[in-house]
């Protein structure tokens, strides 16, 4: 059996946005890939993180909306071995990605900024990728995404701003971000379980 493609998400203190994002991101691999949703692991850390607590009130409002549940979530710090042992990192800002490479400047090819990772990936549409399984198309796709990103310039565009002590308003906003940005990567990770299965009735 395929080892599990790991997600990594990152933002400050682990209970707004890489929260929001880590459960949103299991409500839709769950549907998804039903009884095979265990072929991609989906995490999230804090660069200071509020270790142990629970996601903030505000995002977990929002993740509902979006058709997620908090469930038991608490924080976690993050440190440099969670990269190092991650397939792909999403950041939610240019700030978080540098932490990040400072704790695991291994990951560097597997690291970038969620918005910069959805750009990215809309400059791959309809590449063909290789590989055998889900595990091995996915990161065959972030090794594209990295190879295309020196076609691009970073910007501020591709932060996401912490909703912390701002409005429910500000903590929707940046939900929606969020989603309009992870859900088509995992959509098209899901797909290559689709492709997968579509292979093996050909054999």
């Amino acid at each position: 059996m395929s080892a599990a493609f790991t997600v990594l998400l990152v933002c400050t203190g682990n209970i707004c946005r890489s929260a929001l994002a880590e459960r949103l991101g299991r409500a839709y691999l769950d549907e998804a890939l039903a009884e095979d949703a265990a072929q991609v692991r989906i995490v999230s850390a804090g660069t200071r993180a509020v270790v142990g607590s629970e996601m903030h009130s505000d995002s977990a409002l929002v993740l509902r909306g979006l058709g997620g549940e908090p469930g038991d979530f608490r924080a976690r710090q993050f440190d440099g071995s969670m990269a190092a042992d991650a397939d792909v990192v999403l950041t939610m800002t240019r700030e978080h990605r540098a932490r990040v490479l400072e704790g695991a400047p291994r990951a560097l090819a597997r690291t970038f900024t969620l918005r910069e990772a959805a750009d990215l990936l809309g400059r791959l549409d309809g590449e063909a990728v290789e590989g055998s399984a889900l595990d091995d198309r996915a990161r065959n796709l972030v090794s594209l995404m990295a190879a295309a990103r020196s076609k691009r310039q970073t910007r501020a565009e591709d932060d996401v701003c912490d909703p912390i002590g701002q409005p429910l308003e500000v903590h929707d906003e940046v939900g929606t971000l969020i989603a309009e940005a992870l859900i088509p990567l995992l959509r098209r990770i899901v797909e290559f379980n689709v492709q997968e299965a579509v292979s093996a009735e050909r054999r």
